[in-house]
């Protein structure tokens, strides 16, 4: 649409900005930020991405660290745990030694006492046969032998005699088996006490029993729980040395891209400082309207008329630079400088034609040398330590 502008207004028009570009142009010298090749990104933008990754793997590093300290630390509570459990299964253990052998010599007192009883009861057997076989005869033989012992007798004081010794023989009988009876109910009562206590020390070996079967079941689930936390620290630890890995290339990344970006500030610099072309030399395409316009809209379709107008000094700028290609079709797509152009949306801008009115406005503007941004030859959103022109949600530079 646009051919070739007359000097005449031109230089009106520059007549107008002359005081502000002036100023602004002191502004719009600092260095400058190219996108980078191949990724539709500056490489401003390759290392705020690059920092905020190394932010969230530093973030994810540290929780890994932390839930490997808190594995170890409940692994080595485990491990504490494992030791007493070992300690009381050896205490258990050893108590049911000593319980097998109480046992033992219970059941060997036992069956001495039971060997006694036996013994008792057989004499007591014994002594109760002789006193009733006694008892027996003297009833059966006993009137003969009480007249014989009469008439035999020379004395009274011999009867007497006689008649004591039969009544002693006959308590000693008494005696005798007064005291096998005791003795036998002694060796039961004592048989029925160790009886009992042999059942007393069973129960007790049972009780232990099962509880070294319970400590033992404890050891073996806390040893398999060690093994899982050792499984898990093993596979956490394996993480935070690739995150570790992958952390060292990331700072390798981002001092590889700080030192682009300083090359790429000496070159902007130098494209600051290079000729310019004035707008009077600039032949425009019947396409670079539209052309502009829709880098316009995709840039800054959402933005106020002057964010508008200033993507479009940009690119004309660049134009005007000879740093930079000296058409607008070869400003827009030189190769990874304008994102959108990456991306496809400006095809799809141009081909459905939803530029607006006010990026066509802003577009002519730009072509006939207006620029309220002097001679910024980029723009970004705001970042810290970034200095320039702020015009609604970008800052041109």
């Amino acid at each position: 649409m646009h051919k070739k502008f007359l000097h005449t207004e031109i230089f009106a028009r520059k007549g107008i900005l002359a005081l502000g570009a002036a100023v602004i142009v002191l502004i719009c010298s600092i260095p400058t930020f190219p996108r980078a090749a191949n990724s539709g990104k500056t490489t401003q933008e390759q290392l705020d991405e690059a920092l905020h990754e190394r932010e969230d793997l530093q973030n994810s590093l540290n929780e890994d660290e932390n839930n490997l300290d808190s594995l170890k630390g409940d692994q080595a509570d485990l491990k504490k745990d494992l030791k007493g459990l070992n300690e009381q299964l050896t205490d258990i253990s050893e108590n049911l030694e000593d319980l097998e052998r109480r046992i033992d010599e219970k059941e060997t007192e036992i069956g001495i006492t039971t060997q006694e009883l036996t013994l008792a009861r057989e004499t007591e057997q014994w002594q109760y046969e002789c006193m009733v076989k006694r008892i027996q005869y003297m009833y059966e033989v006993g009137q003969m032998d009480y007249l014989e012992m009469l008439f035999s007798v020379d004395s009274f004081g011999d009867l007497l005699n006689y008649t004591n010794y039969v009544s002693a023989i006959t308590e000693y009988d008494s005696n005798m088996l007064k005291e096998y009876e005791e003795t036998r109910q002694y060796i039961e009562e004592e048989e029925a006490r160790l009886q009992q206590e042999l059942l007393d020390l069973a129960d007790l070996r049972q009780a232990a029993e099962e509880e070294k079967s319970r400590v033992a079941g404890l050891v073996s689930q806390t040893s398999n729980s060690i093994s899982r936390y050792g499984d898990q620290i093993a596979a956490v630890e394996e993480e935070v040395r690739a995150k570790e890995e992958e952390l060292k290339k990331k700072d390798e990344d981002i001092e590889a891209l700080r030192k682009k970006i300083e090359e790429e500030k000496a070159l902007s610099l130098a494209a600051a400082n290079a000729a310019w072309r004035d707008i009077s030399e600039v032949s425009f395409a019947d396409g670079d309207r539209a052309l502009l316009a829709a880098i316009i809209y995709c840039e800054a379709g959402g933005e106020p008329y002057e964010g508008k107008l200033a993507v479009g000094a940009v690119v004309i700028n660049r134009v005007l630079s000879s740093k930079y290609p000296d058409t607008v079709v070869g400003v827009i797509y030189q190769k990874s400088q304008f994102s959108p152009v990456a991306s496809g949306r400006l095809e799809l801008v141009l081909t459905t034609g939803k530029a607006t009115a006010a990026c066509y406005q802003a577009a002519d503007e730009a072509m006939s040398g207006m620029t309220n941004v002097g001679n910024c030859l980029y723009f970004r959103t705001p970042i810290d330590g970034l200095t320039g022109i702020s015009i609604g949600g970008h800052i041109f530079y």
